[in-house]
Formats: structure tokens, C-alpha cells, sequence
């Protein structure tokens, strides 16, 4: 039934795609492709009229929603919907083809669990004039044979360009930069052979106000960017790679640089929210893959400054490099100076048993569920901490932060909700 619901839907999107000929901007990566949608719709708005896939409607079911409009998959994307939902959805899906007022762009988000996927997506919204790759990791590795699969999954995206079409490719990855000589290309990042690059990253604290500031160098112009109430350096590939999708479809360095400045990322990305007990927290919850995990722990080192707590939840997908992933985190750990380490779900042992190996001195307890952690976690918050909270998706870490944030009243605006139901 849901097979049938998605060529329903794929031929519905295909149709509106051909009625309206948008610019299509297609965005994959093991990590970062959430905010980094959002950060180039938010640039590209200053010149196109422009829609974004919301959430994260990246799948063969997702996409065709995206592309048609839908705010949001709800119960279709989790096999809940009723016959009548359904209906209603398509009857509602088919008007849309000759909706009026349709944007200029559409800036959608391709995921990846199994190969094939990218073709599949491809085969629904055509020829791409932007793709951009984000990073290429271990995380989703789990129905891949190997890492090198995994890259050659990711990197098909650029099949899908138009010959007219640009490659936007992070340069301080060697497996996206492969990707190089399929196409024409612009690379950002922090590497100084980057097309748009980055240096002098710093975070910093204005009157209490939290943001990160660097220079952007492109063709001989150099200006500072800074981001305020951002931290960490996944908010700075977001920005650099809005930059360069901004700077290949005609806007300016100047203006992108001035736009940036009032981005606001999307919820449970590095977050800082006011905690119990006058704590901080770094709500970066959404998901987590071994990269983004250490990018999280050294911004829990930058802003630490009496006691370092962090909760982390086990990192799902990782297939036959489970182990080596939360190993390589673990390593981190022991290197950040963090007083105390909560940790939750079977998989994260590994991280445990590793630190012991390490002779980590902190303190560290160990949880099944994020459930059973929060009012413990909740209990040892001292005045002064900064607690890093962060896992996959499945750990369901937003509980945590739901229980330790300062107004749980807020939640529902502040947090990311993996569920229709835990915020009620």
C-alpha cells in the first residue's frame, strides 16, 4: 500500500515540477543537511521566492510531499494514517500541481539509508541545477557493505545536474572532494583551497549573547560573518555553504554576509537553552554520527567554564562501524575534561568501557532509556554547569532536555520533537 501512495505521490510532484519548472537545489550528506537547507533558503530569499522541504521529509515518500507543498508528513511518513488521511492527501496533492504563485526555487533535502535512494529520489524531481554534498561519514552505514559504498551513494547525487548544473562540495572532506571533476563546482569550507574559505573561527560572548565569528574569503574579497546565538563549527558549514549555492545563483558576498547575520538554525542543532539551577545547556539533539558528536564536545569545551557535564545517547545506522564510531567518541571524551558523562542506551557501553581502557577520570553513569535519565540528570545540576545533550534520534535525548531546561513551558517552540506525542 505505501508503494503504491508513493508512485501516487512521485507522479503528482513529477507532474508539478514539469508544469512549473522551479530551480531545484538537491542537498545529501551523512550530516549537516538540515541546517544547511534551512541557512541557503534563508540566503536565497533575498532574491527568488523560495521553498525548503520542511522537517526532514527527505525519503521517496517525503520528497514528493515536499515538492507539493505539505507542511509537514505527520502520520504518512509513520504508517499511522487512516484510508481516509489518505485520500484526502492525494485529492489535496493533485490540486496542487497547478497551484498559483509557485516558488522559483525549491531547496529539498535528499536522504539516503539504502543504496539506490538517490536514484530513486532523482527519478521524482529530474535534473538538479544545484547539488550540494555536506559531508561524507560512517553514519547510515548500516545496509551499506561498506564505507565505500556509502560514498559512491552519496556522490550519485551529482549525476543528477544539469550540464548548465553546479557542484557545491565541502572541501575539508577528501570523500565529497572526489566528487570534483564529475562537474562544474564551487567548494566552501576551511581549507584554504576552498572556493569560498573560511578562517579565523572563533566563538564569542557579547554581553552575554553567544555567536561565532570568522572571514570569508571568495575571488580576492575578504569579510568577517558572524552569526549570533550560533556555536560550534557546524553552524559556520551551514553558513559558508549557503554562501556558495548564494554566490553561484548571482547574490552577492556582502549581502549573503549581512542576511546570515539574522539566520535562526533549526531546533536541537547546538542550541543553547537557559537550564534548572542557573545551567546552560547545548541542546543538539536532532540527531548524531561520530563527527557531529566531537564537533558538539568542542563546544562543551569552548563554553565550559566551572563544571562540563554531557549526556549522550548511543549513534544509530552506523552498521559494522557501531563499535569503531562510539570508540572514536569515547577518545574525545577523554580529551575534553568533562566532570561528569551520563550516558544512555545499550550501544553507548562501548563509549564506557572504552574511557575505562583510557582511565578517564570523570564521573560516569550509565542509563537504558533517556526517560529513566532525565530527573537523575536533573538532580545532579549544580549553578554554573554547561551540560551538552545529544544522540541519535532513536535515544530520544529532547527528554532530557525537556526535563533539566529552565521553562519546560517552551518546549514545544524551543526543542525538536521526534514525536507527536512526548510533548503533551
Amino acid at each position: 500500500m505505501r508503494k503504491i501512495l508513493e508512485e501516487i505521490l512521485a507522479a503528482f510532484a513529477r507532474l508539478c515540477l514539469v508544469f512549473h519548472k522551479p530551480l531545484i537545489i538537491g542537498i545529501t550528506g551523512s550530516v549537516g543537511k538540515s541546517s544547511t537547507k534551512e541557512a541557503i533558503a534563508h540566503v536565497l530569499r533575498t532574491k527568488y521566492k523560495v521553498r525548503s522541504s520542511p522537517g526532514n521529509l527527505n525519503s521517496q515518500l517525503g520528497l514528493p510531499l515536499a515538492v507539493l507543498g505539505f507542511e509537514k508528513s505527520g502520520n504518512y511518513e509513520r504508517n499511522l494514517a487512516t484510508a481516509f488521511e489518505w485520500v484526502g492527501i492525494l485529492i489535496t496533492g493533485f490540486f496542487r500541481i497547478f497551484q498559483t504563485n509557485f516558488p522559483q526555487v525549491l531547496v529539498l533535502e535528499m536522504g539516503t539509508d539504502r543504496p539506490g535512494d538517490i536514484s530513486e529520489l532523482l527519478s521524482i524531481v529530474g535534473n538538479l541545477d544545484v547539488a550540494l554534498i555536506t559531508d561524507i561519514g560512517i553514519s547510515h552505514l548500516e545496509f551499506f557493505r561498506s564505507p565505500e559504498a556509502l560514498k559512491r551513494e552519496k556522490l550519485s547525487i551529482l549525476s543528477g545536474l544539469k550540464n548548465s548544473g553546479t557542484a557545491v562540495l565541502n572541501a575539508d572532506n577528501e570523500k565529497v572532494m572526489e566528487g570534483k571533476a564529475k562537474s562544474q563546482s564551487i567548494s566552501y569550507g576551511f581549507s584554504e583551497s576552498a572556493d569560498v574559505s573560511a578562517k579565523d573561527f572563533q566563538i564569542t560572548n557579547k554581553n552575554g549573547v553567544f555567536g561565532i565569528s570568522f572571514k570569508v574569503s571568495y575571488k580576492g574579497t575578504r569579510l568577517p560573518f558572524f552569526l549570533p546565538n550560533a556555536v560550534g563549527r557546524p553552524a559556520a558549514y551551514a553558513s559558508l555553504a549557503a554562501a556558495a549555492v548564494g554566490l553561484s545563483m548571482g547574490l552577492h558576498l556582502v549581502e549573503i554576509a549581512q542576511v546570515l547575520e539574522k539566520f535562526v538554525g533549526p531546533a536541537g542543532r547546538l542550541k543553547l537553552i537557559q537550564g534548572k539551577h542557573q545551567t546552560t545547556i547545548i541542546d543538539d539533539t536532532y540527531n548524531a554520527a561520530p563527527s557531529s558528536m566531537i564537533a558538539a564536545l568542542e563546544v562543551l569545551e569552548t563554553l565550559g567554564v566551572t563544571r562540563k557535564l554531557a549526556a549522550l545517547g548511543h549513534m544509530a545506522e552506523l552498521g559494522n562501524q557501531t563499535e569503531a564510531g562510539h570508540r572514536q567518541v569515547a577518545q574525545k571524551i577523554a580529551e575534553s575534561g568533562i566532570d561528569i558523562l551520563f550516558l544512555v542506551g545499550e550501544k553507548t557501553k562501548i563509549i564506557q568501557d572504552e574511557l575505562l581502557l583510557r582511565k578517564f577520570t570523570g564521573k560516569v553513569v550509565w542509563f537504558a532509556d533517556s526517560m529513566v535519565a532525565a530527573p537523575e540528570i536533573s538532580q545532579e545540576l549544580q549553578s554554573g554547569d554547561v551540560i551538552l545533550v545529544k544522540g541519535s534520534q532513536s535515544a530520544r535525548m529532547e527528554k532530557i532536555v525537556k526535563e533539566i531546561m529552565l521553562e519546560p513551558q517552551k518546549a514545544k517552540t524551543l526543542l525538536v520533537r521526534q514525536s507527536s506525542q512526548w510533548l503533551k
